[in-house]
């Protein structure tokens, strides 16, 4: 019923562990190669027999799409190297493809990364499991599935859950992978004219190589488009317009997210955020409205949003207004996270 499908090159530091997981389902896998120079194509080998070569042209697109075609199932399962499979009930995920036979199921990427010592931990929504019969792969970076004809796509979740891996490392390594990133959707947009998800991209990559004014630049044209604030992309897009207009000390810019509350304030991520912003504009009432806004939603893609982060910046609040006893109940409510840990531990409340 389903192929895995997924290209790579010199990937040998995660192929290994990411067949691996994805051995027990059973599933037929294909693997095709754009030019390893390193151990990929020898470790593809030992865990399937579809290994396949296909000249690097520039396009991403065009080798995911050759890797479709050398599947023999109808519905392809896309999966990338640097990927760890944690979860996948196949009964289920099987039943929806029979109830959804025309949709594009979307899998939970689990991301991790660090900042200034602190780790981050977001989980997202993507596309990832189609009808070869009805769409192919589109965009020569970034690429997502389209539609072979007509029609609008429509989206349903599988449970699925995978581990990212792909941005671990130090900053000078995702300098070196995102700046490939750069040049292919600098040339896209030359190509192809201006698109606000190529835009949204570009921000992603400067915002991963912590170039945050330059990040704050791309989203904010990508911005200027009649978007449908319902996309995950532009979700994401506009906390992350938020985060690198903080990020690069614009803190007033970042005000002007207000004008546009009613359409995002639908997740706990968009309201701490909102809180972030009007806290390093001064504005300590309305932050901590925030903050605890967003503690009392359920739905939210970076951890501790609405739980231990916003509770974390309550508590700054009011220590930075002397009003000790509330920042103690707060950093307290923040459990086990390291920073109020060490704020209780600086006011003499282990």
């Amino acid at each position: 019923m389903i192929s895995i499908c997924m290209i790579v090159k010199n990937a040998e530091k995660h192929l290994a562990g990411c067949l691996k997981a994805l051995m027990p389902l059973g599933y037929e896998i294909v693997v095709v190669d754009t030019g390893s120079t390193d151990g990929t194509k020898q470790i593809a080998g030992e865990y399937t027999d579809n290994v396949y070569d296909f000249v690097w042209q520039q396009d991403f697109s065009a080798a995911r799409n050759f890797s479709i075609s050398k599947a023999s199932n109808e519905y392809i399962l896309v999966i990338d190297s640097d990927e760890v499979l944690e979860h996948f009930n196949k009964k289920e995920v099987e039943r929806l493809i029979r109830q959804n036979p025309e949709g594009v199921g979307r899998l939970v990427i689990k991301d991790r990364f660090e900042r200034n010592g602190e780790v981050f931990r977001v989980n997202s929504r993507v596309a990832r499991l189609f009808s070869k019969r009805l769409y192919q792969y589109k965009g020569k970076i970034h690429e997502q599935p389209a539609h072979i004809g007509e029609g609008e796509i429509r989206y349903y979740n599988i449970p699925v859950e995978v581990d990212h891996r792909g941005y671990d490392g130090t900053l000078e390594e995702r300098k070196n992978k995102t700046n490939r990133n750069i040049s292919f959707l600098l040339r896209q947009l030359e190509e192809e004219g201006d698109d606000p998800y190529t835009m949204y991209q570009l921000g992603k990559s400067y915002y991963m190589q912590e170039d945050y004014k330059t990040a704050a630049e791309w989203f904010d044209r990508a911005l200027y488009f009649d978007l449908d604030p319902g996309l995950e992309y532009v979700q994401d897009m506009v906390e992350s317009y938020g985060y690198a207009l903080l990020n690069s000390q614009q803190y007033e810019k970042a005000m002007q997210l207000l004008g546009v509350y009613d359409e995002f304030a639908v997740s706990a991520d968009f309201v701490y955020l909102m809180g972030l912003i009007f806290m390093n504009n001064a504005k300590f009432s309305e932050a901590v409205e925030e903050f605890i806004k967003a503690a009392g939603m359920k739905n939210c893609r970076m951890e501790g949003v609405n739980s231990f982060r916003a509770y974390y910046n309550i508590g700054v609040i009011y220590e930075c207004l002397g009003i000790i006893d509330k920042a103690i109940y707060y950093y307290k409510k923040s459990g086990n996270y390291g920073p109020a840990l060490s704020r209780l531990e600086q006011l003499g409340h282990k």
